[in-house]
């Protein structure tokens, strides 16, 4: 029997719902993103920096970075607890992922707020 320790949230409904969220985030930011690309196709660095410069797209994009590890997190966790029986080489697994994740969203951080 597989334990919920390593799940993300409470119970399954809990991840589920974290799944569907973060899609919707990731959606939602993909969208915008490719229509303001599509509305402005002479697009410069100033026009770029401009964007990302204000404080609403760092928030975006911040919740946008926090959706990515949690929908990987629980879709990985998934994974691993669906098909790496063996105890030891999930834990292994999913601590490999979580370290990853984990330096991806303190990396992103510090490039959306320049820290």
């Amino acid at each position: 029997m597989v334990t919920q320790i390593t799940s993300f949230g409470r119970s399954g409904l809990y991840d589920w719902m974290m799944q569907r969220v973060s899609a919707i985030t990731l959606s939602l930011y993909t969208v915008f993103i490719i229509g303001y690309l599509l509305l402005n196709p002479d697009l410069t660095y100033d026009q770029w920096s401009a964007l990302y410069e204000a404080t609403w797209m760092r928030v975006f994009s911040l919740m946008v970075l926090l959706s990515i590890g949690v929908h990987s997190w629980i879709g990985l966790w998934s994974i691993s607890t669906d098909y790496i029986k063996a105890t030891g080489a999930r834990f292994f697994f999913q601590s490999i992922c979580g370290l990853a994740m984990f330096v991806y969203i303190v990396w992103g951080i510090q490039v959306i707020w320049g820290l």
